[in-house]
């Protein structure tokens, strides 16, 4: 075999498993194999573990955190006070004579109702957040479960061709 051939499937191979596997294992050759075989028998180890465990390491994609901004429709708070200052207005001018008076509540009670909002919003992107934090734990259990699975069937093949590996 050639060295051109052997380097670039070392090169292939070492390049494989490093983005994804947080350990690499360490791999000594206990009975004297070459470099040359050390980067074959990981190569050949790497596809069997992966057709073993049913689990590629390359092909895995890290559970990442994609906690958006909740896209509300928020109506500023002056919105809610000018209506709430218009009703009230309107209503303190039919029960009181008294536009201003009628205006000043309903601002009050605009205001208000603008907070009561705030605080809902507030409540239901606190628990998105917290759901989405649960699914991603729960990603990142499955794929470390499937990750152990490929590394056991790496280990046991590197092991059966004579290596001592930790």
């Amino acid at each position: 075999m050639h060295i051109t051939r052997w380097l670039a499937i070392s090169v292939f191979a070492s390049t494989l498993a490093m983005p994804v596997l947080a350990q690499q294992p360490v791999i000594y050759p206990a009975k004297g194999q070459s470099p040359e075989q050390l980067e074959k028998d990981k190569y050949e180890c790497y596809n069997w573990a992966k057709q073993s465990s049913g689990f590629d390491p390359m092909q895995a994609q890290p559970a990442t955190s994609q906690s958006q901004p909740a896209q509300q429709a928020q109506q500023g708070p002056g919105g809610q006070v000018v209506a709430g200052a218009a009703a009230g207005a309107v209503i303190g001018e039919i029960a009181s004579d008294d536009a201003g008076k009628g205006a000043a509540i309903g601002a009050t009670v605009g205001i208000l109702a603008r907070r009561r909002q705030a605080m809902r919003q507030q409540q239901e992107a606190a628990q998105k957040q917290q759901e989405a934090a649960a699914k991603q734990k729960a990603a990142q259990q499955q794929m470390a479960q499937k990750l152990n699975g490929y590394d056991r069937a790496f280990k046991a093949c590197m092991d059966g061709r004579g290596y001592a590996v930790n």
